[in-house]
């Protein structure tokens, strides 16, 4: 499959499998076993539920697909940060 060939689509990690597989919810619903593409497991980087993830998929299975893409979604928390929130 040539990479032009591949669906993109957006989704967020609803489940994490064992061996590194993942179940994503696209946008219109659909549950998609993913994968994490190589350069992500190349270089460590780690995918949690919540994760909002965008996706490859090929036309001839539309229920697999592999993550090329992590977007975290989650939100800081005052004791997050710095100190520079403080109020004296």
């Amino acid at each position: 499959m040539a990479s032009s060939d591949a669906i993109k689509a957006e989704g967020e990690v609803v489940e994490s499998l064992r061996n590194a597989t993942f179940k994503v919810r696209l946008a219109n619903g659909h549950i998609v076993t993913a994968y994490p593409a190589g350069k992500l497991v190349l270089g460590r980087i780690r995918i949690f539920v919540g994760d909002r993830v965008t996706l490859e998929m090929s036309p001839y299975d539309l229920t697999r697909g592999r993550i090329v893409w992590r977007t975290n979604t989650r939100k800081s928390t005052s004791s997050d940060s710095n100190g520079d929130d403080l109020e004296e």
